[in-house]
């Protein structure tokens, strides 16, 4: 059974045991947490979706680790100017192991 769970802006097909990198999630390492907007439930050749979410169904996951990405590099220049900007962003990321997917 897999799930199509909306978190952060971002839509992630998950299902039971996998590990996944979802936007920052304000929780503690260790914790239990619920994932109710759930778009789409499917088994096999049956899929279930929501309008916009599947009524009842929601998704377990438990919090292993709470981190940073590598850092991204933007480098902006305009020529013959004299114009060079330098920026770097790291992203912060909640890794997410799915427990239990509920209908």
């Amino acid at each position: 059974m897999y799930a199509v769970i909306q978190t952060g802006g971002k839509q992630y097909r998950v299902a039971t045991g996998e590990k996944i990198k979802v936007e920052q999630i304000a929780a503690e390492v260790g914790q239990e947490i619920r994932l109710d907007r759930v778009l789409a439930i499917g088994s096999g050749a049956e899929l279930s979706v929501g309008t916009p979410w599947v009524s009842g169904a929601h998704v377990v996951a438990r919090v292993l680790a709470q981190g940073r990405h590598d850092k991204v590099r933007i480098f902006k220049m305009r020529r013959r100017k004299h114009y060079q900007k330098r920026q770097g962003h790291r992203q912060a990321f909640t890794e997410l192991e799915i427990s239990a997917v509920n209908a």
